[in-house]
């Protein structure tokens, strides 16, 4: 369960992610185009945090043994 939820929220985060990237071409003001690229490049790192937690969980179960 723990890598279906992981899949699904790393999926989110990349959507929020690749979101934040495509609107930073509507932007002129150079503040705004600074905090959108912080905004985006915060969820693409949450994206990956939950990519690597749920390929740890996957590396539990399938060298868990039979005590897992």
């Amino acid at each position: 369960m723990t890598i279906v939820i992981a899949a699904v929220f790393a999926l989110i985060c990349y959507g929020v992610a690749i979101t934040g990237f495509v609107s930073i071409g509507d932007m002129t003001d150079q503040a705004q185009v600074a905090d959108a690229k912080g905004f985006a490049w915060f969820w693409a790192f949450l994206g990956t945090v939950a990519v690597v937690l749920g390929a740890v969980s996957l590396w539990i179960v399938r060298t868990g043994g039979e005590d897992a």
